[in-house]
This record gives structure tokens, sequence and C-alpha cells, in this order.
């Protein structure tokens, strides 16, 4: 990549992830019809800067939050940076179209989010950069901070939403990489009992050895009725949905999607609909990518519920969030199962879309 931007700069990659979203695209669920380089988790060391970069110099050692963000539109100046109206020239628009009038570009995420080159590679041109990078501190290593890029901050920002006030019990629908850091945030902003939920073994155990989470299977157990079991009938004061449209389908939920041209499931958004108290929160950070037709606004009405979604603004959390990694309130390298070179990235992707060989989060070294 070359500097295009005065305020663009050079990255060489250090570590790079795959995340939960990027199998989006894999599978064909958010389309890409061109070749591109995917990956928005990714740090490394600042090879070169344009002339408006005056934060960061050669030699700096880089964390990059996966939304590319202006810092000076409307939105950004809110702290709405996955909204940035200046990033994504093609598709962006306020509508929130299934095909266009998208929000902000995102690092590697198909022509919709920008189509900007992703991280999974050796050098990625950061647009923005006197805005998006932060530097790491130099007590710190690539594994602890490298997940300050998206999974951490999502899975924060999912707890934030709902404002504890302390005491609360959590449901976290999703024991992969961001449900996981849900549930160490439920901890870390007060939650009384937090409560993990999957179908994937290795998933839940690592939740209850890495999160300290209960943990329920929802391939085997009406989870629903036993969260209202464990909360007096009531169901958790806030559940949150780290799976998305991903979830798994019967046959007839995958004949249904072709012929109402729909992506994915529901199922998992429906469980926390009913697992959630009246007046209680729901939080939704697993990505949909389609409208749905059978969306139950009348249970969301009839309970009065909060429903907030959409991407994590990591800009105006991850100075927080780096402290709390700096001062040991949070772990964050625990749930990485694979390390490889960059390039078995295709056995990586194979075996994480697969669940096979445990694999929860695979970080890549090119």
């Amino acid at each position: 990549p070359k500097i295009e931007n005065k305020r663009d700069a050079i990255i060489k990659v250090t570590e790079t992830a795959i995340c939960g979203s990027d199998l989006h695209i894999y599978n064909g669920k958010i389309p890409q019809l061109e070749n591109m380089i995917v990956g928005h988790e990714f740090m490394g060391e600042v090879v070169e800067t344009g002339s408006a970069v005056t934060n960061l110099k050669r030699g700096d050692r880089v964390v990059v939050p996966f939304p590319i963000s202006c810092g000076h539109c409307f939105f950004c100046q809110h702290d709405l940076y996955p909204h940035c109206e200046s990033s994504n020239h093609k598709h962006y628009g306020p509508e929130g179209g299934l095909m266009d009038q998208k929000g902000a570009a995102l690092f590697g995420y198909t022509d919709l989010y920008g189509g900007y080159a992703g991280g999974q590679a050796e050098y990625v041109r950061v647009p923005f950069a006197d805005i998006g990078p932060r530097k790491v501190p130099e007590n710190l290593t690539d594994d602890q901070v490298l997940f300050l890029t998206d999974i951490f901050p999502t899975g924060y920002i999912a707890v934030d939403w709902a404002d504890l006030k302390g005491g609360e019990t959590v449901v976290v629908f999703g024991c992969g990489p961001v449900g996981i850091m849900a549930q160490k945030s439920a901890w870390l902003k007060g939650a009384k009992r937090v409560i993990g939920v999957d179908i994937q073994p290795y998933r839940m155990e690592k939740a209850k050895k890495v999160a300290n989470s209960e943990v329920l299977n929802a391939a085997t157990d009406d989870v629903v009725e036993i969260i209202r079991e464990m909360t007096e009938g009531r169901g958790a004061d806030v559940c949150i949905d780290a799976v998305g449209m991903e979830a798994d389908r019967s046959i007839l939920e995958k004949v249904l999607n072709t012929v109402t041209v729909q992506a994915g499931t529901t199922n998992v958004l429906e469980n926390c609909f009913s697992a959630v108290r009246r007046g209680g929160v729901v939080s939704v950070v697993g990505v949909y990518g389609s409208n749905y037709h059978n969306f139950p606004f009348g249970q969301f009405f009839d309970k009065g519920l909060t429903l907030k979604a959409g991407q994590a603004p990591v800009q105006a959390y991850i100075d927080t969030l780096i402290k709390l990694v700096e001062e040991d309130k949070v772990t964050l390298e625990d749930i990485i199962t694979h390390k490889l070179p960059l390039k078995d990235a295709p056995h990586a992707y194979d075996i994480f879309n697969k669940k096979e060989d445990d694999c929860l989060k695979v970080v890549l070294t090119p």
C-alpha cells in the first residue's frame, strides 16, 4: 500500500486475527464479488505517515480500531464513529439499506463498507491515522492488546448500553470471542450473575474458565425456562445477542430464507426477547445483514424492552479499555486457541468456520 492522503499511515502488521464477522463474507451472507484483502482486527508498527499525521511517527507500535472514521463530521463529533459521513464514499447514506446507504467504512469488510483493504496482510494503509490508531504502552505485548481493535470494545459496549447499576443478572447468548468479552465486561460493570449460552461444549468450557460464567447448553436445555427459574420467574435483567444471523437453523428455515430473501436467522434475538425480564435491556452486537419478516414487535412492545444494536464506536472507548488492560483489570489473550503464520490463513478459516480442533480464536502473524 501507498500513502494516498496526507492523513494516511502505513502499518507493518505484527498480528492480525480472524473475526466471526469475517465468516459472514466467507460464507456469502454479506456479498463481495471482487477480490479484496479482508480482516479488521490488526495491529503493528508505523512505517510511514502522511504530512498531516503528527501524532504518530515511524516505529510506533499501534492498535487500530476497525471503523474508519474521520473524527470531524457530525457523527464522529458525537462519538458515533461507525456512522462517519466521510469514509464510505460510494455506499454511505441515512437509510441503512440492504445493498446501499450503509454506515462508515470498515477495514476489509466488502465494497458496501468502503472497499478498503484489511489487515490480514503484511502492510495496511490506515486512513485518518490522526484519529484512529492508538499507541501501545511499551509494557504490553501484542497478544494483550490485539483485541482492542474490535471484540473487547464490542463486548464491552453491549454491557455499557445496558447501564448496569450493580447486582444485575446478565445473560450472553454466544460463548464465542465477542460473547466471552461481553461476559468479562459484565463483571467489570458490576453484574451479580453472568450466564453464557452456547451449543458448543468447548466454547462453554472456555467461558467458564476465562470469564467465570455459568453456562447453559441451548442444544439440550430449554434455556429460556431455565433462565426464568434462575431469576425468580422474571427473566434476566440484560440479554446480549453475541451470535447474530449465523445461529444454527433448521432445514425449513433455510428454505424460507431463500423464499423471503433473508440471510440467516433471528433465533437468538427471539430467545433474548423471551429470556429478558419485563422492562429489561437487549443488546445486539451479533451481525444481522438483512431485514426479517417475523420480527416479534408485539412481544417487544408488551414487555417494554429497550433494544440497542450496532457496531462498536471503538475510538470512543479504546483509551479507557487500554487502561483496564494496563491496570490488569481484564485479560484478553486467554481466548486465543490458535496462533498460525499468515500463510496458513486458509486452514485457519476452515477450522474456525467448521468449529473444528476446538478453534475459538485465531491469531495470524505475517
